[in-house]
């Protein structure tokens, strides 16, 4: 094999930024207090790209266990995604008690009125060889004292390049509760002051198994501006959840043109 200098001084560079950091992870207790704010500001900064290269690097190392394009998906279909909670893990892994409107990852927030935050957000890695993600989200629920419980995740600007109510949205989700369980999707539009909502409960919802539903949204129900769409995103939301699990396996989202008829 070649020798290649760019590439062995890169790595010898990497190996000694490694070795500094280690040397004053040893030495922290024993540094000048005045070195520790320029130190630390450095160290999240480090941590910040750390961060984000391992998601990205995760992504592609690893990867889904199917490629979406090569997934069927109905003729015509001309964007699909698979939400990040389930392709990459997410720092941090889980979440304990949150408040309303706790962002969990990337464009994923929770969204409850229990007043104890009676619930258990974590993230794990999915070992179901069925399975194609990656990761699964689970939501444990104790004694649940409020009315809604609901997890928002935001679907990439590609979904609205184009989009008009000649599309359909389609859904296809893995769901498993631990006991039976109503859970409804439902799809939001934002067009200037006014959001369009879609509303579809997830039917024969069976404990203990892993649930497989595709359902659809057809934008003709809809009274959306074509011209004024500046978000979409999908509310997953669990009715009267208390004493219950629920894992979200698998979640695709793609869009097709309603076919002529």
């Amino acid at each position: 094999m070649a020798f290649r200098p760019k590439r062995w001084l890169e790595r010898r560079l990497r190996q000694r930024a490694c070795d500094d950091w280690a040397r004053l992870d040893s030495q922290a207790e024993r540094l000048r207090a005045a070195q520790l704010p320029y130190l630390r500001e450095q160290a999240l900064t480090l941590r910040k790209h750390l961060d984000s290269f391992l998601t990205v690097s995760h992504q592609r190392v690893r990867g889904s266990r199917a490629a979406l394009d090569r997934l069927p998906m109905p003729g015509g279909t001309d964007w699909r995604w698979r939400p990040g909670f389930l392709d990459a893990p997410m720092t941090p892994a889980g979440s304990v008690g949150p408040d309303s409107g706790t962002l969990l990852g990337p464009g994923l927030t929770v969204w409850h009125d229990c007043p104890d935050r009676a619930l258990l957000l974590r993230q794990t890695g999915n070992t179901d060889s069925a399975d194609l993600s990656s990761q699964i989200l689970r939501i444990e629920v104790l004694g649940f004292g409020g009315s809604f419980l609901s997890l928002s995740t935001d679907l990439p600007d590609e979904v609205r390049d184009g989009l008009t109510r000649d599309h359909i949205i389609r859904v296809e989700t893995v769901i498993q509760p631990e006991a039976e369980a109503d859970i409804y999707l439902r799809l939001n539009i934002g067009n200037g002051p006014n959001t369009e909502e879609i509303l579809r409960h997830l039917g024969g919802m069976e404990a203990g198994r892993g649930n497989r539903h595709v359902t659809e949204f057809d934008l003709a129900e809809t009274a959306m501006n074509e011209n004024r769409i500046d978000k979409v995103w999908l509310d997953v939301i669990l009715e009267k959840p208390a004493m219950n699990a629920v894992g979200i396996r698998e979640m695709i989202v793609s869009r097709h043109p309603r076919a002529n008829v």
